[in-house]
């Protein structure tokens, strides 16, 4: 049996928005090598969760712990697409590089270990025949998975994702969720927001129900 090695620990953690407290005293890990698919209602707390691991939304209360020597920089995050990015005048390869801009050490020109870290997270979601295409011109399906590149340009050990097969026919959900099983498999750990359930019994290793965190008050 594999050992148990927590990758992000989250201890007596609160996290909310305004006056509003929407997780409240967590305690749970994400373990190294998880596929861990996050489902509940609409405002139960997934994406807020998402956002704190993320670094996005700092803690009212507790504590969320890097392990394993884990950095920020090793975490790629795809939210929900907006309107905006769907209308983003800007070739695949630009939008897939942009995720760079967030690197310490960036110039203003792509190096050579960057566009071919580029082309590589392409290949991965399979997108790299799309690279000089027009983003905006992309189907729905297409587009996402060029978001999932520019994520997994940041992604080197962690890959956080918010309701990836929204608004997606079933035919391009189902070569998102085979991408990111793909991932998984050559070892990235995902977590993933989803009110897929059926996807998350079938290809989860977990699966974190914040409707009974709610219940439980915990």
């Amino acid at each position: 049996m594999n050992e148990i090695i927590p990758l992000i620990r989250c201890r007596q953690l609160t996290l909310g928005y305004g006056n509003k407290e929407v997780v409240r005293d967590l305690d749970y890990d994400v373990n190294v090598e998880d596929y861990l698919c996050v489902i509940g209602r609409n405002g139960s707390g997934k994406t807020t969760f998402l956002r704190g691991i993320a670094g996005l939304l700092p803690p009212r209360s507790g504590t969320i712990e890097l392990c394993e020597d884990l950095k920020r920089s090793e975490i790629g995050f795809l939210p929900q697409i907006s309107v905006v990015q769907r209308d983003f005048p800007a070739s695949v390869e630009e939008i897939v590089l942009s995720a760079f801009q967030g690197k310490k050490g960036f110039l203003p020109f792509y190096g050579k270990a960057r566009r071919e870290r580029a082309m590589e997270c392409m290949a991965l979601t399979r997108t790299e025949s799309l690279r000089k295409s027009c983003f905006r011109e992309l189907s729905g399906g297409q587009k996402q998975r060029v978001l999932l590149a520019r994520a997994l340009c940041a992604a080197e050990r962690l890959l956080l994702l918010d309701e990836p097969v929204t608004g997606l026919d079933p035919e391009s959900a189902e070569t998102m969720y085979r991408v990111v099983k793909d991932l998984h498999r050559n070892g990235m750990t995902i977590v993933m927001v989803t009110h897929d359930v059926d996807a998350a019994l079938n290809d989860a290793t977990r699966v974190m129900n914040f409707d009974q965190i709610a219940a439980k008050g915990k």
